[in-house]
């Protein structure tokens, strides 16, 4: 263990890596750098944490600002696939991980470190997502996961480590929830949701009003896309992040984004979480409503499986491979032609399409109206209908004898 010199720790300020920095320090005698990543947790979740990264015995600690370029390189391209992980999940942490990543590789490069670690457990997602990026940028650094060294196994033990390092902690001996936040959303697991008969309770939700609370009347908000990025909120010009910001607060506030789920993770167990994603929720319900408008049939069949493979590709951690570059590059050719304007009605937890347009649209109300029109003989649907049913035909006469 003596070559790991000095290394780059993704800190977050909890239990966990409070007590990794001096573990570190004590079973690999190195120097401890630690890294935090603002994704749009909130200030509250970065406040104090330098001075609390040092107290623990970290030699430095960097907090990096990657908030417009997650929701810009990350989100924004994720939507453009329409990707949603089992037919619910928005991929908020699973989004977060390949960007927080890449920046702790950067500050491990800029500070000489020869090793990378984090505080994932063994039981989750997010050490394959962490290590499969370290993987593919930076293969000759060492990665240390404590969590699947160390002999501690709850959350007494690392109190007691942490107090045995006379190393100060604001956390309790009971954590009821377990949560992970950025700029997309916010998830909750542990306590009662460990039982999937036992209903969450108020306490869970963070970042949204209970629908049955939210307001009586209800509100519109129009967003307007670009080449299948979003860059208006009610004709307001914004940044990626400062516009998600903004849906989460008006879409939040109706109580919009709420889901209960239980899912396959990666490593073959099932887990039950719930997620607040109000923004995300709009933007993707807006950004599909769209593509309904300007995508012939076949392109937008080819949409939906770009969607569902790229949703196992982003759960499952491989950001950084040919493949996941390639299913982008293909949403992206269809995304050009995603742009117009959306209006969606926020009324307690729903959010529903009600107003459409689009420069590049397909639709055409002389063909589609049923009143009377002088675009469409329908006459030649018999010819149509014929050829396209011709192998039923033919087999059914066959069945018959007849052919």
């Amino acid at each position: 263990m003596s070559e790991i010199k000095k290394v780059v720790l993704a800190y977050s300020g909890g239990l966990d890596t409070s007590a990794i920095v001096p573990w570190l320090k004590d079973n690999y005698g190195c120097e401890v750098v630690a890294f935090a990543a603002d994704v749009g947790q909130g200030e509250e979740e970065l406040e104090g944490l330098h001075d609390k990264a040092i107290a623990s015995g970290a030699s430095e600690c960097h907090i990096v600002d990657l908030k417009e370029e997650f929701v810009r390189e990350y989100i924004y391209p994720t939507v453009k696939t329409g990707a949603v992980y089992e037919g619910e999940y928005l991929l908020g942490t699973s989004m977060a991980r390949p960007v927080i990543a890449k920046a702790q590789v950067e500050v491990a490069r800029k500070v000489g470190a020869d090793a990378l670690s984090h505080g994932c457990t063994g039981k989750g997602n997010d050490q394959v997502r962490f290590e499969g990026a370290f993987a593919a940028l930076a293969p000759d650094l060492k990665v240390i996961a404590p969590w699947r060294e160390w002999d501690m196994v709850s959350r007494e033990q690392l109190l007691a480590y942490l107090q045995e390092k006379n190393i100060p902690s604001t956390s309790s001996v009971r954590k009821i929830y377990s949560r992970d936040g950025n700029a997309w959303h916010i998830s909750h697991e542990g306590g009662e949701l460990e039982d999937p008969w036992q209903p969450p309770t108020d306490m869970v939700w963070t970042m949204t009003t209970a629908p049955e609370l939210a307001p009586d009347k209800p509100q519109h908000v129009k967003l307007s896309f670009d080449k299948g990025e979003l860059t208006h909120v009610d004709d307001e010009a914004l940044s990626p992040y400062q516009a998600l910001v903004k849906l989460n607060t008006i879409a939040g506030a109706h109580g919009v984004g709420r889901i209960d789920i239980v899912e396959n993770r990666l490593v073959g167990m099932k887990s039950r979480g719930c997620y607040e994603t109000p923004g995300g929720t709009v933007m993707m319900k807006a950004y599909k409503a769209l593509e309904t408008m300007v995508l012939d049939k076949a392109s937008l069949k080819h949409r939906e499986y770009l969607g569902l493979e790229f949703s196992h590709v982003m759960y499952d951690g491989r950001w950084f491979t040919p493949l996941c570059q390639s299913l982008l590059a293909g949403a992206q050719t269809l995304a050009d032609k995603v742009t117009g304007d959306i209006v969606v009605k926020l009324y307690k937890g729903q959010a529903s399409v009600v107003q459409r347009r689009s420069p590049n649209t397909l639709y055409s109300e002389d063909f589609a109206t049923f009143g009377e029109d002088d675009v469409y003989d329908q006459s030649h649907a018999e010819g149509f209908i014929r050829l396209y049913s011709l192998s039923s035909r033919i087999a059914a006469l066959k069945s018959q004898g007849k052919a």
